[in-house]
This record gives structure tokens, sequence and C-alpha cells, in this order.
């Protein structure tokens, strides 16, 4: 069993502290950000790097190198949306009384530029993975990719749970998510990807599984469950922000300050939340937030 327990464990630690980092590092003061997108920039490079040479092999180490270099690929691009350093050209709040249509519209300019960085990049990965026999890295992505617009989708559409996160300067999106008790793609959103976790599972069980197909299935599986995990968040009254206590700024709920009356440059007003790697909780046009690294 323990060959099954290594990759949920790995993906689930990889998912928590990679989340934490990129929520921490998005709610220091604004000064920080240039630093910030630098460091993150050399990281990009050498996680692609890896992602191509890993591709070549079907090592154990390399589905987990190839995993890892997916999750971070995508924290890296998550991040320089939530600096607001690559958003898109709209960055006010929705107007009062806007339909639905025109809303969808005007939260899609808030990340334009953003998503088109993201489309490009998955383009980049299958690309540069094409024909190898190692595509961990590049599903690992691509499922981040795929679950975010699911969560987006989703708020867009109405949720119970907005009560999370978002760094103050992209307090704005908030306003183009309606707070409901449900709504009809919801169920379709989470059914689908059990089902394929499902057959994950199940071809990583398989007889015929060799020792890096298992690795390698448990470990999408596991981030495509755990993005349907922050999918039930959007509906469930569960304090899942307790789980990144430790990589958020101390707040005022209300909006307060905590340094004699001036707003602190670093604080996060609760709205709503994200998650890097995973689905998460933002803007159609944020995104946003939430699943998994």
């Amino acid at each position: 069993m323990l060959e099954y327990g290594y990759p949920v464990l790995y993906a689930l630690g990889l998912w928590w502290f990679s989340t934490g980092l990129v929520l921490y590092l998005d709610n220091l003061p604004g000064r920080t950000f240039g630093w910030t997108m630098l460091g993150g920039t050399a990281v990009l490079a050498v996680a692609v790097f890896a992602l191509v040479v890993s591709s070549t092999s079907t090592s154990l180490a390399s589905a987990y190198v190839a995993f890892t270099s997916g999750v971070v690929v995508w924290g890296v691009l998550e991040m320089s949306y939530f600096t607001g350093l690559l958003t898109g050209p709209r960055k006010t709040p929705c107007p009062p009384g806007c339909v639905a249509w025109r809303r969808f519209g005007l939260a899609i300019l808030t990340s334009l530029y953003h998503e088109f960085a993201v489309l490009s990049a998955v383009a980049f990965l299958v690309l540069i993975s094409w024909g190898e026999p190692n595509q961990i890295g590049t599903w690992t992505f691509i499922v981040l990719w795929l679950m975010r617009w699911s969560a987006k989708l989703n708020l867009f559409l109405g949720v119970p749970n907005l009560n999370d996160w978002l760094p103050e300067h992209l307090a704005y999106l908030k306003t183009y998510m309606p707070k409901r008790s449900m709504n009809l793609l919801f169920p379709i959103s989470v059914t689908v990807p059990t089902l394929i976790v499902v057959l994950l599972v199940s071809r990583a069980l398989s007889p015929d599984a060799s020792e890096f197909a298992v690795v390698g299935l448990i470990l999408v599986a596991s981030l495509l469950a755990l993005g349907i995990l922050e999918h039930w968040f959007l509906v469930l009254p569960l304090p899942d922000e307790a789980l990144w206590a430790w990589a958020l700024p101390s707040r005022d709920v209300e909006g307060g300050c905590d340094n004699g009356g001036a707003p602190s440059e670093g604080r996060v007003q609760k709205t709503v939340a994200f998650r890097p790697t995973a689905g998460h909780r933002t803007a159609p046009g944020d995104p946003q937030t939430r699943a998994a690294s």
C-alpha cells in the first residue's frame, strides 16, 4: 500500500505548502512584488527545464520531478496574477445592476492578459513534452487549469461560501460574484472529476500497471481530488482557511487596522478565497484561487 500512499502524501504536502507560500508572498507589502516575481521567474525557468528533462524518462524520480514542475509553473503564473502584475485591462468593480452576460464579459477583462499567459503555457508545455513517455508534468498543469476554470464558473453563477481572503488590491473581484445557495453547474463540476479520479485510480490498481504509471496516475488523481475538495469548500460551511493561517498576515475581518489606525500595505480583506494550485475561489475573469498546488 505504500506505493499508493507515498504519492498521495506527496501531492497533499506540495498542494498545501505551495498554496501557503503563494498566499504569503501575495500578501506581503506591494513593494516586494517586483522581487517576488524576479525570484519567481528564475524558479519558473528551472521548473520548465526540469519538466523538459523529466519528460524523457519513466523513472520514479522523474514522475515526482515532472509533477512538482507542473505545480511550480502553475504557482508562478498564479502568483503573477495575485500580485497584480499580470491581470487584465479592467481593475475596477462590477457596475451595480449589471446583467449576467455583461458581468461575465467585464470579469474576463479583469484577467485577460493572465488568461492569455496561461493558455500560452498550456500550448508550450504540450509542445515541449509531445511524444515523450512522461506526460505527468503537462497533465498536472492541465488539471490545475481546468479545475480553476470550473471553480471560477461556479463563483460567477453563485455559491454560498465567499468568506475567505483575497489580497486587498484585488478586492474588487468580489463584486463579480453573487452569493447563492447553489447553481446548476456545481453537481457537474464535482461529479465529472470524481468519475475521472475513479478511472485513474482503477488504472493505477490494475495488475499490469508499471511502477511509473502507478505513481503518475496517483499523483494526478490526488491533485484532481484536492480540486474537487476545494469545490466542496465553496458550498460546505468548513473553516478551510485555517489550513493556511500560518501564511496569512494578521487581519481585521471588517477591513480595519492593527497599526494604530493606518491601513497595512500588506493587509488582506476577508472576501473570497483562492487556491493557486487547484480549483480556487476567484472571479471568472481573474481568474482564481481556487486548487491545488
